[in-house]
């Protein structure tokens, strides 16, 4: 596991690298394929409420890394546009909370879909062993990103 430490770890960096632009225009497809009136922050913007169900605006603006008033106006175009939900908080009834519309759970659901058939047809252009190695990788691509695999490496030694 170490040999991302070793010389060819700027070399493995710039092939995933040079991979991502591939990888992002499946996923940018697939968005403008299933969620066509949807921008990119409002997109964001369902998926931290479908995370976080009943998030708080303040806690939407700072998941999104956004000033309050532009959090504001973004959640507006979401509730005009029947996708998402604003609700008297159950503690204090002053706290709004933000609920996904079953509208906008079928927009992420056609939306997941969408991009799994784009990402299928280009793994079937795959061989099988290099289909294999990359679920294999990203798989430990992904857990080391979240800090799982060093976690483990860490009790380990």
């Amino acid at each position: 596991m170490a040999e991302h430490h070793g010389p060819d770890g700027p070399l493995h960096a710039a092939a995933v690298d040079d991979a991502a632009p591939a990888l992002l225009a499946a996923w940018d497809a697939a968005r403008e394929r299933a969620t066509p009136r949807l921008s990119w922050p409002q997109l964001n913007a369902l998926l931290v409420v479908e995370r976080e169900e009943g998030i708080n605006l303040r806690g939407l603006a700072s998941r999104l890394k956004m000033i309050l008033s532009s959090a504001s106006r973004l959640c507006d175009r979401l509730v005009a546009s029947g996708m998402v939900e604003r609700v008297p908080g159950r503690a204090d009834r002053r706290e709004i909370a933000l609920y996904l519309t079953p509208s906008s759970r079928q927009l992420l659901d056609d939306l997941r879909r969408t991009r799994r058939e784009i990402l299928a047809d280009v793994l079937r252009r795959m061989s099988p062993a290099g289909r294999a190695a990359l679920i294999r990788g990203l798989t430990e691509f992904s857990a080391a990103a979240s800090g799982a695999e060093g976690d483990s490496e860490a009790r380990s030694a």
